[in-house]
């Protein structure tokens, strides 16, 4: 089903504690939650598992503490049938935690400890990147340190490799970088903080897409939520819509798309297709509480 690419995906991993309640609370409020979850999350983690779900080869790059945490998500990977050899050990720091609540509508609030993700260096990275092909695609997102996301980058598009940036949280880039990028994929809000550009609807989303086009990406996502996402190539340019469901969680929509982004073009779907693909996924995802545990299996995937 998957190409010869492998999918190199290089972030953090993270535990999430996910309280789920009718309403989020306001500051200063407390509000009785319904019920407790406590999974394996991280958007690094998050997009890796999406992908190798879907069928996707998955290397993942990451750092983890010397805790039941760190070891739980080496263990979840390597039975989701991921490469786990540039998963590194921070003898000093916890593995990174989210707390995340959840209300009635599936919106979320999320706090997260980075812990040993902040600790992911270059260094980690030089063995793997020293063996990226042009063949293989590199999912970064900014849950790391920004210098790191940055060298990997540079390494990838050294080595011909397709970089895509989630650009998530939002983070200052440096200009040079962006011609590096074969695709960026920020939200309404990253979108806006990259550009200057309030996204608020599809012409300020073409504008801002445009305006990344301009600072040298090759192909720009901004993703629109349930409305879908926004396209804009060399060849296209516009919204393709997402199928309609009912959100029970919102929490890693984005990952989930990011990861089955990877994997349609490590399969060399066209770009429009891709995104129509990883639109079905998400819209899947966001059915089910959880990050990780709320990641489609290929065989579910509408046809």
């Amino acid at each position: 089903m998957s190409g010869s690419g492998k999918i190199v995906v290089i972030g953090s991993s993270n535990t999430d504690m996910v309280v789920k309640s009718r309403k989020l609370p306001a500051p200063g409020e407390t509000v009785i939650g319904e019920t407790f979850l406590m999974n394996p999350g991280g958007k690094g983690a998050n997009q890796a598992v999406a992908a190798a779900r879907l069928g996707g080869k998955v290397i993942m790059a990451a750092r983890i503490g010397n805790d039941v945490f760190g070891k739980q998500a080496v263990s979840q990977f390597e039975n989701e049938n991921m490469d786990t050899a540039f998963i590194t050990v921070d003898k000093e720091l916890p593995s990174g935690v989210a707390l995340i609540n959840v209300d009635a509508n599936g919106e979320n609030c999320i706090s997260v400890a980075p812990g040993s993700n902040s600790k992911l260096s270059p260094g980690h990275l030089e063995q793997l990147l020293e063996n990226i092909s042009g063949q293989d695609i590199a999912l970064l997102q900014l849950e790391i340190p920004v210098e790191t996301a940055v060298f990997a980058i540079r390494k990838c598009f050294d080595k011909k490799s397709r970089v895509i940036l989630n650009p998530a949280p939002a983070s200052p880039l440096p200009e040079d970088l962006f011609p590096c990028l074969f695709l960026i994929t920020p939200n309404e809000t990253e979108a806006g903080l990259l550009t200057g550009i309030q996204v608020t609807d599809i012409q300020s989303a073409a504008e801002a897409a445009r305006q990344l086009r301009t600072k040298g990406v090759a192909n720009v996502i901004i993703t629109l939520g349930s409305k879908g996402a926004f396209l804009l190539t060399d060849s296209y340019s516009g919204v393709i819509a997402a199928p309609q469901v009912t959100a029970v969680d919102t929490t890693a929509a984005g990952d989930c798309f990011n990861g089955a982004l990877a994997v349609a073009l490590a399969e060399e779907m066209p770009l429009e297709k891709a995104v129509a693909f990883a639109g079905k996924a998400a819209a899947l995802c966001v059915t089910r509480l959880g990050a990780q545990s709320s990641m489609p299996y290929r065989s579910e995937m509408p046809a």
